[in-house]
């Protein structure tokens, strides 16, 4: 089978390996160097997908640097909007998605929840919240959130209820056998860190209570 590369594809390839591929971007690492390429859409108007990827890769530079300050987030290297990148530092460790179960994942949990607050104090939204986008750095004793391409700034208390959410159904659909309990432990963080647990987890009643709803009919 002949492989046909785009012009960026082929410079990646060539430079440094792929380590994951989605629908939004590919990640490739080269030495201690993390990059992010937004590639092209082909059902958008070619103009509107420029314009939404430069766009997207300026907001997530931004939140990445923002949320830096606040929780461990890899150190934002530089960008590129003509190019739709981000470089970003490599963080070592083991995705949560892969290893939660064989961690003390009560305690693992406890601090996504006390990550999670801290951001949601300084009104930034993950939107992509799994265990996916999560890094175990065992040596620092620090969860790592990664991957902010969904992620927006708002102080809205349902954004952060959503948020919450989020992770609540990717627990339950990545680690069945704990994610009651991870849970537990993820809102216990959150409330012994956040100004306004007491509004977010009110109102995430009311997200999943909507979202039951909607099952039904």
């Amino acid at each position: 089978m002949i492989i046909i590369y785009k012009p960026y594809e082929l410079e990646i390839n060539m430079k440094s390996s792929v380590i994951a591929r989605g629908a939004e971007a590919i990640i490739t690492k080269q030495g201690s160097i993390i990059t992010k390429n937004r590639i092209e859409k082909s059902y958008r108007h070619p103009q509107l997908d420029i314009k939404i990827r430069k766009l997207r890769t300026r907001s997530e530079a931004k939140i990445l640097e923002k949320a830096i300050k606040i929780i461990p987030t890899p150190k934002v290297i530089g960008s590129d909007e003509t190019r739709n990148t981000i470089e970003l530092e490599y963080i070592p460790g083991k995705k949560l998605a892969e290893s939660l179960e064989k961690t003390n994942f009560k305690k693992v949990c406890k601090k996504i929840g006390n990550n999670l607050a801290k951001i949601h104090d300084n009104n930034i939204i993950h939107g992509d919240l799994t265990t996916s986008n999560m890094i175990l750095n065992e040596k620092e004793n620090k969860v790592y959130f990664i991957d902010y391409g969904l992620g927006f700034q708002s102080s809205r208390i349902e954004d952060k209820a959503v948020d919450l959410h989020l992770i609540k159904q990717a627990l339950e659909a990545k680690h069945p056998t704990i994610y009651q309990e991870a849970f537990k432990s993820v809102i216990e963080g959150y409330k012994k860190q956040s100004k306004t647990a007491k509004q977010v987890i009110s109102q995430l009643e009311k997200v999943e209570r909507r979202g039951r709803y909607k099952a039904q009919y």
